[in-house]
């Protein structure tokens, strides 16, 4: 290995993951108040898809429903406008639907494995 290689194969997703941690340790805001202001960041700064996929998780496990983001698109439109609220709209959509292939992909996987060792 040289010296500019790492063990690490994963750079960038474990860097975000760091730094959320980071973020969640040290915030006195709920989990849900941390992940309401999170999904308003990402409208104001009109963030793409895979980044509302990698907060989808979070936000569901805080008790964030589809009705709350929706409030959330609401207070924030008056601020960013229109057109963020409709891209955020497009991204939101688009990124939960990566969370449900991955989703998907992981129960077949897990059926896969689990007929072959039935057989």
């Amino acid at each position: 290995m040289s010296e500019n290689e790492t063990e690490n194969d994963t750079p960038v997703s474990d860097t975000l993951l760091v730094m959320t941690a980071a973020s969640l340790d040290n915030s006195d805001l709920s989990p849900r108040e941390l992940m309401i202001t999170r999904i308003a960041a990402l409208v104001a700064v009109d963030a793409p898809a895979a980044s509302y996929a990698l907060n989808a998780l979070p936000a569901a496990d805080s008790g964030i429903t589809l009705d709350d983001v929706e409030d959330v698109l609401v207070a924030v439109a008056p601020i960013v406008g229109t057109a963020r609220i409709v891209s955020a709209t497009a991204s939101i959509a688009e990124g939960l639907g990566f969370v449900i292939a991955l989703a998907e992909a992981e129960l077949e996987e897990e059926l896969e494995e689990e007929a072959e060792a039935e057989d």
